[in-house]
């Protein structure tokens, strides 16, 4: 996960959240020497950004496609179509490392 450039604390509101002692432990442990508040804030971070992009994918967010079978009715994150059971799709990566399913055809021009 890449890390960011953190705002001075004087830039930050205190907030409160209650986690398991385990999850903070599990935190802990992943987020090493730059600290577990580090590690949550650039997963929600992550997280926040993802949602935003969710739906404004273009053949440009596009990184690279691989041949795939859809197990269970998807829909295309171009064109909106309907990919069914069985059918052969392409599984697509973006450029903020999201995978999607992609009809064959919607890549053509």
């Amino acid at each position: 996960m890449p890390t960011r450039t953190q705002p001075s604390t004087t830039e930050m509101q205190v907030t409160s959240i209650r986690l398991e002692r385990s999850l903070i432990e599990k935190l802990k442990e992943r987020a090493g020497s730059s600290g577990y508040q580090s590690l949550m804030r650039d997963v929600l971070w992550d997280y926040v950004n993802a949602d935003s992009n969710s739906g404004q994918i273009t053949k440009e967010n596009i990184r690279t496609v691989m041949a795939a079978e859809a197990r269970q009715q998807e829909q295309c994150a171009l064109t909106g179509q309907l990919i069914e059971p069985y059918e052969e799709m392409w599984l697509a990566m973006t450029d903020n490392n999201q995978l999607v399913p992609l009809s064959i055809n919607s890549l053509e021009d």
